[in-house]
């Protein structure tokens, strides 16, 4: 492994905040969206241009982008299901479209009621939308390695998702783990029939820790060369439409992990963990994430904090 730098986005404020029931203030979206800004992130999914009817929690789309203190450091991304999405989209003057589909059929029918190929044909008139209006694309693929209702889904299948989407000039392609089915064999097959078959497209992996093996996929993903990750603060997430789905893999846990090995993000991990466990009081449950409550592996303490064993 010779990687130096990898560039982590944080999906928190549209996967995380979306699972939870008690609908949040957008004053309160927005604050988090800067300081995971100030902290460094490069890139944030900050919410979605679906119905409101659909995901009530992901309304304030509009009024968050018209309000977060933008950097040019920072690529504000937003997922977007069809043609009125995008226009909103590019009325928001977002920075990047996400559009997303699932790789088995029947999960899509679940997840956006369509099968594969509507989605597909769906995606062309955003992408015509976007690129009159130069608007990059972004596309992922969920239940990548994975589905709860067909099993294994095939590496040729997401190698022929990927060449639609380089053909209608996406800048490139997200493997998801909706359903935390990804092991690191499943992980290795995927990105290599990829690679294989649709040359010179980026790819970017996002995990959930459902079976507990979240980083350990991540450290298949670097060994194999991959250098963009998606994450959320304090692991939250899931998926309302994969049964037993977990979240995702914690921010604070992947660069902590990247820190450690020597791997450059450009992101601060304490204001990281201080973001997560602002979350968590906004939110009012408790967080998954680990190291936003072990802190450093170097973090020392006093003698005097600590009680002494009593007794031989």
């Amino acid at each position: 492994m010779n990687i130096k730098e990898v560039k982590v986005t944080e999906v928190g404020p549209r996967d995380g905040f979306q699972s939870e029931k008690t609908i949040l203030k957008t004053e309160d979206k927005i604050d988090i969206i800067n300081n995971l800004i100030e902290a460094g992130f490069p890139r944030i999914e900050v919410s979605s241009f679906v119905s409101p009817k659909a995901i009530p929690q992901l309304a304030d789309a509009e009024s968050i982008l018209s309000k977060v203190n933008r950097s040019s450091k920072t690529t504000l991304a937003a997922l977007v299901p069809n043609s009125r999405g995008a226009l909103r989209a590019v009325e928001a003057k977002l920075d990047q479209i996400v559009v997303f589909l699932s790789a088995s059929e029947s999960h899509n029918k679940k997840n956006v009621n369509r099968s594969v190929d509507e989605s597909l044909q769906g995606f062309r008139d955003i992408a015509e939308i976007a690129g009159k209006n130069n608007i990059p694309i972004q596309g992922d693929i969920a239940t990548a390695f994975g589905c709860p209702f067909e099993g294994n889904i095939s590496s040729k299948k997401l190698a022929n998702i990927s060449k639609e989407y380089k053909q209608m000039g996406f800048k490139g392609v997200t493997l998801g783990d909706t359903t935390g089915m990804a092991t690191p064999v499943v992980v290795k097959d995927a990105i290599n029939a990829i690679r294989d078959n649709v040359p010179d497209f980026n790819i970017t992996l996002h995990f959930h820790n459902t079976r507990g093996v979240g980083l350990a996929n991540v450290m298949t993903g670097l060994n194999e060369g991959i250098t963009d990750y998606e994450s959320c603060f304090g692991g939250m997430g899931g998926c309302p439409f994969a049964p037993n789905a977990t979240g995702n893999i914690c921010s604070e846990d992947l660069i902590y992990l990247l820190h450690e090995m020597g791997i450059e993000t450009g992101i601060d991990l304490d204001k990281t963990i201080a973001i997560a466990k602002k979350v968590e009081s906004l939110v009012g449950h408790k967080l998954p994430g680990q190291v936003m409550r072990a802190g450093h592996r170097l973090l020392s303490y006093s003698m005097d904090e600590v009680p002494t064993a009593v007794g031989a």
